[in-house]
Parts: structure tokens; C-alpha cells; sequence
């Protein structure tokens, strides 16, 4: 026999009361003293008897139905498969636990892992079940077991969210397959997140969980968030030594929950403070902050802005590295000298670089006085109207300062001959000249730009310069085209020879020619240019968390190199490549050299804009699959199953008014 609500038997303790009213209402006769007895009528001891008897009946009767009523109360119930229900079904459960960047916040990992471990307890022996740890990828998994108590010491280890994105799917994938092996039919997948709406990323490949599988959604990303991020940075990568001030730019953005009227951004360098300003959010979600700087010495910086007044820390700072290099030393071969600075070829050109605030030094020599110990040291050669009247020593020491790693500018113009000059350069230059062209009345202008090389970039399209000279250019095959003249012809040519660069110009860069050194642009194009030659491949030092870093460009390979982050030796990848898995500054040490890369994290994950778990589970949940019902569900069917035809309670409630009408007849009679 079995109780379906067994509870109500501690009702039987009532029975007591009948007895209990029995004997404290029962007295002991009082003594009559009588002058005489011949009036009293004798009463037999039989009679005595049987009024005893009926009184200990009636007492049991008001007991009887005080437990029939318990135990009507209690719905007892004859079958033994209640008893087994739940280990009649038995489970192959897979709980994923997300351990992305936004588990961080707040209390929410906590209590993803109280509501793991509270899916651990549900489940009874001959259950099996697995436990993976995710973020964009496997964390950390233990497969199908059932060890339920191996299952809980692994949830208890799992090791604090770390600062990669949220992808649901890979983790849904793997969950399904290892599903795929279990050994029960009833199959389900426990997902323990804060349900981040980036966590589903681009993934519309309408995928499903295999059908029988059944998906839980648990969430613990409840309540409001307060929260900053710095959405965009434009710092540089690299500077030239020049003490002018600088700036950078953050962009600041509340993402949480609940707007944030203000908040303070600091700028840092090598953890010295070097700017602090207020950021008026008020009448916007985002704003602007100016932040000015100035690099005074040559060195490599760590740099660090930070916002406050928010309660995600991990995502308040933004890391960036900048390398501060010496004045760019500038060589200008002048191939037309002469005492009026309107007929000196390199008179514009030096106007240009040579005011004391600029970022450049110069040198100004003849082609006569040029010789192949002027290139020791230089970053950058400028031929002006030159290079015809070079000698063969002379083509062979730019030849070779090129191909060391230096850079060349070339800009032919009336005293250039075609043929000297294909015969001295054409091992570095990015042309051949064929013919010098002068319009006359009539000009060209600059109609085709590669708006995304670096030189150009920064410029725009807006080029309203006449040239009325120029010289026509057949371009080498490895040299690239980066600005055409309106007829086709090549104007500005790069071509890589070696470790350097080299710049041709098909055309003047004084007036002689045209009026392009009249132009706005022609000082920020000069100066984009010669940066450029110097640092043409401006390394990537800013990474965010997930990223392939690649420092082969720093460390040749028989350098011994040391990658450390944080406090943690990183192991380097085939390649010299590792991942970058946390934020912080890396310091790379190789063949003497010290470099260091910034590590981020992603603002995809600082969005704690969140999705409703029902719209995961509707999207993954197969239609083939039966819902499974839960357990108190189950037991409440089976109790009607079997409940229905045996109505024990109705028979004793029955019976219960039987004994009470019994009662009744008795009592009036011994009473009477």
C-alpha cells in the first residue's frame, strides 16, 4: 500500500482525543449516606457490565473514525509502480555552463553554478550526465558519466569566466553529439547562461538539436546593469619625435541596462597619469572625448585609458601601445640649384619639412656633391630633378642604400634624360621614362587615386591641381599605381626593391611644372609620403582577446624569444604565433629587442543587451521532439491512472458513515 498524500497520517495522532475526553470526563461516584436502602431498587452487576462495554465501544468507534477519516484524507493506494516512477525513467543529461566575459558581471556566475549543481541534485542514480564549460569554443568538458558525484566536483572547480565572446551554438553542437552516444531515451540539454543576444553571432543555418533531445533554458542574467565602454580608440601605432602635443580620441558609450548620465575618462601613460576629463552623457548614449598627450622622449609607451562610474569593470580600459621614433632624417639631392629660391629645385620641397616643429631633418646637396657616404644614416633620399647626371658609383649606392631598407623618392623633370636615367635606376625605379610632355596652354589633372593606400588615404579625393607638364611612365610589373592623370598615364608609382621603398613622381614637385606646391595639400601629401617611406608597414600592436598575434616580424627565427602576459609565459605557436586568450600588455623579448602588444576585450561582449531563452529554445528545438514532461507532471498522471479505479477513500468515507450512524444508535442507548 502506498499514500498519495502521506502527510495527513500525522492526523492519526488525533484518535487520541476520544480517549483522552473519556477519561477526564469520567468521575469517581460520589458516597450518599442513606437512613434506608428499602427504597432503592437494585440494579444487577450485568447490567453494570454491559453499560462498560458499550461505553468502550463507543470510544473505539469515535476513534475508529478518526483514523478512517486520516487515512481517507492520506488516499491510499494499492500498486506498486508509484513507488518506482522515477527511477522507472532514467536520463542522459548534458549541462553547459557559458563562462564568457559577461558571466563576469556580478553574481552571475555564482549562481550559474548553484543552478548546475541544482540540475545535479534533480537527477538519481542510473542517470548519466555530462558537464561542458563554454564560451566561443570548449572551455572545459567532462564527458558523459554516471558519476553523478564526479559531475558535481567538476562543477565546484570550474574555473572563474574568462574574456572571450558567447557563442550558443558551437556548445548546442557538441551537447547534441555527445547525446548522440547516451545510453537512456530520454535525452536533455541544461544551458546555464545570462542569454546575451550577441551570443547567437551570425549563425543562420537553421540547425537543429537531434530529435528526443529536449533543451532547458536556465537564466541568470536577470536584473538591470549599469555599464561604460570605450567603443572605439584612435591612438597612433607610431610617432615621430617632434615634443608637439597630440591627441587621442575615445569613443564612450553606456550599453547596460540603465542610462548613465556622466562619467570620468583617464588617459595614462606607463602608468603615469597624463589626462583626466568629464563626459557629459545626458542628451546621448555616446560621446566623444579629446585627449591630449605628448610623447617627449623616443621609447615605446604603454598606454592605458580607462572610464569609471559603472559596475563591469573588466571592460573599463582600453590598452594601446605607441612607439615614439627619431626625426625622420631626410637626404634632397637638388638637381637644379640655383640662387633664386623661385628657380631652386628643392626650394618648395624644403619648405615643406624644414620649419623647427617638423617632424623631419634635412640635408641639401647637389648632384655634384653627392657621394655614397652621404646615405650612412639617412631614412630617406629625394631626388629633385635628378638622376640623369648621377654617376654609376653613385645609381650603385642608392641601389644599395634601397635594398638595405632605405627609401627613395624620385621626381624627374626638365633636366632629366629618359635614357641615362632608365640606364642608372632601372634596377629600382618604378618606371621607365619615355617622354617629357608640356601642354602649353592646355593642362592635365589627377583623375584616378587609390583612396585607400596610406599615403592617400588621409587626403580625400578633392586634387584641383594643373599639371602642364609631366613625363609619361611605362610601369614595372611589381610597382603599383597609386594616382593617374586624366589621360591614363601614370602620375605617383610604388615600387618595393628589398628591405626599402621607392616613390616616383611623373612630374615636378615645384612650380616649374605645375601648381601643385601652391596647393593646400601639398604640405600633408609630402609629409604623408616621407612617413610613409619610413614606417611603410606600421605593425599591429592593439589585439582583442581571440586574435592570432603574430610577432615573426619582431623575432627572426634562431632568436630565443620570451612572450610573457601578465604573469603567465605564453607558449609560441608554428609560425611565432600565439592566441591572444586575456587582456593585458604582452612583452615580447627577442634578439635583444623588447616589443609589446596590447590585448583588448571584445566590445561585443561588454553589449549586455539580452535575448529571451524561449527564442533559443524555440530556434533549436526539433519538432520531432516529444516534449518531455516533467516529474511532478509524470506522477500526477500515473496517480490518476491508477488512483481512478480503486476510490479507496470514497469506500471509507463510506464506511466512516456507517460507524458514526452506529455511534449515534449506540450512544442514545447507553446514555439514555
Amino acid at each position: 500500500m502506498a499514500f498519495l498524500t502521506p502527510l495527513f497520517l500525522f492526523g492519526l495522532l488525533a484518535a487520541a482525543l476520544p480517549v483522552a475526553i473519556h477519561l477526564i470526563r469520567k468521575e469517581k461516584p460520589p458516597r450518599v449516606v442513606f437512613g434506608s436502602i428499602r427504597f432503592l431498587k437494585t440494579t444487577s452487576r450485568k447490567l453494570i457490565l454491559f453499560q462498560q462495554i458499550q461505553q468502550w465501544l463507543l470510544l473505539l468507534l469515535r476513534a475508529a473514525v478518526i483514523c478512517l477519516l486520516v487515512f481517507a484524507f492520506a488516499r491510499p493506494l494499492f500498486d506498486s509502480r508509484l513507488a518506482s516512477l522515477v527511477d522507472a525513467d532514467p536520463e542522459s543529461a548534458v549541462i553547459l555552463v557559458d563562462t564568457s566575459m559577461s558571466m563576469q558581471y556580478g553574481d552571475r556566475f555564482a549562481r550559474a553554478r548553484e543552478e548546475a549543481l541544482d540540475v545535479l541534485s534533480g537527477l538519481s542514480s542510473g542517470d548519466e550526465v555530462a558537464v561542458v564549460a563554454f564560451a566561443n569554443g570548449t572551455v572545459a568538458v567532462r564527458e558523459l558519466s554516471g558519476d553523478l558525484e564526479g559531475a558535481r566536483t567538476f562543477l565546484e572547480s570550474l574555473d572563474a569566466p574568462g574574456f572571450a565572446t558567447t557563442r550558443y551554438m558551437p556548445a548546442l553542437r557538441m551537447a547534441s553529439d555527445m547525446l548522440e552516444s547516451a545510453r537512456h531515451e530520454q535525452r536533455s540539454v541544461y544551458l546555464v547562461s545570462d542569454y546575451q543576444a550577441s551570443g547567437l553571432g551570425n549563425d543562420d543555418s537553421g540547425w537543429l538539436l537531434a530529435p528526443g533531445v529536449a533543451f532547458h533554458p536556465l537564466d541568470v542574467g536577470g536584473g538591470e546593469t549599469r555599464n561604460l565602454l570605450l567603443t572605439d580608440v584612435r591612438s597612433p601605432d607610431q610617432v615621430v619625435e617632434n615634443g608637439d602635443e597630440s591627441e587621442i580620441l575615445a569613443r564612450v558609450r553606456t550599453t547596460g541596462s540603465i542610462h548613465l548620465d556622466d562619467a570620468e575618462v583617464v588617459l595614462r601613460l606607463n602608468g603615469e597619469e597624463q589626462a583626466r576629463v568629464p563626459v557629459d552623457l545626458r542628451e546621448a548614449s555616446e560621446a566623444v572625448v579629446r585627449l591630449p598627450v605628448t610623447f617627449a622622449e623616443q621609447g615605446a609607451y604603454q598606454g592605458e585609458i580607462s572610464v569609471s562610474a559603472d559596475d563591469f569593470a573588466v571592460d573599463n580600459t582600453y590598452r594601446f601601445t605607441v612607439d615614439v621614433i627619431p626625426r625622420i632624417d631626410v637626404l634632397i639631392i637638388n638637381g637644379e640649384p640655383s640662387p633664386n629660391w623661385y628657380e631652386d629645385e628643392a626650394h618648395w620641397f624644403s619648405l615643406a619639412i624644414g620649419t623647427p616643429e617638423s617632424p623631419f631633418t634635412t640635408t641639401i646637396m647637389s648632384s655634384r656633391e653627392f657621394a655614397a657616404n652621404a646615405l650612412a644614416g639617412r631614412d630617406v633620399v629625394v631626388l629633385l630633378n635628378a638622376g640623369s647626371d648621377l654617376g654609376t658609383a653613385q645609381a650603385a649606392a642608392l641601389e644599395a642604400f634601397v635594398r638595405d631598407g632605405g627609401s627613395l623618392w624620385v621626381a624627374p623633370g626638365d633636366r632629366v634624360s629618359a635614357a641615362q636615367f632608365n640606364q642608372q635606376l632601372v634596377a629600382i625605379s618604378p618606371g621607365t621614362l619615355r617622354d617629357a610632355v608640356l601642354m602649353g596652354s592646355d593642362y592635365l589633372s589627377i583623375a584616378d587615386i587609390d583612396i585607400r593606400h596610406p599615403i592617400l588615404q588621409p587626403l580625400g579625393m578633392d586634387w584641383g591641381v594643373r599639371f602642364q607638364g609631366y613625363w609619361s611612365v611605362d610601369a614595372h610589373p611589381e610597382a603599383n599605381v597609386l594616382m593617374q592623370f586624366d589621360n591614363g598615364s601614370p602620375a605617383f608609382l610604388e615600387r618595393p626593391v628589398g628591405d626599402g621603398t621607392v616613390l616616383l613622381f611623373a612630374s615636378a614637385l615645384d612650380t616649374e611644372w605645375s601648381n601643385l606646391p601652391l596647393q593646400g595639400l601639398y604640405l600633408p601629401w609630402v609629409h604623408e609620403s616621407l612617413r610613409y617611406l619610413v614606417q611603410p608597414n606600421v605593425k599591429e600592436r592593439a589585439y582583442r582577446v581571440g586574435q592570432v598575434v603574430n610577432i615573426a616580424d619582431v623575432a627572426d627565427a634562431a632568436d630565443q624569444v620570451s612572450v610573457v602576459l601578465g604573469e603567465r609565459t605564453l607558449a609560441l605557436g608554428s609560425g611565432r604565433v600565439f592566441t591572444a586568450d586575456e587582456v593585458g600588455f604582452v612583452t615580447v623579448e627577442a634578439g635583444g629587442r623588447t616589443e609589446y602588444y596590447a590585448i583588448n576585450a571584445d566590445p561585443e561582449e561588454s553589449a549586455l543587451q539580452r535575448m529571451a531563452p524561449s527564442a533559443l529554445q524555440d530556434m533549436v528545438s526539433n519538432p520531432e521532439t516529444t516534449p518531455v514532461q516533467s516529474l511532478q507532471v509524470r506522477t500526477s498522471q500515473l496517480v490518476a491512472e491508477l488512483e481512478g479505479p480503486q476510490r479507496l477513500w470514497w469506500w471509507i468515507l463510506a464506511l466512516v458513515m456507517l460507524i458514526l450512524l452506529a455511534e449515534t444508535r449506540i450512544a442514545n442507548r447507553t446514555y439514555r
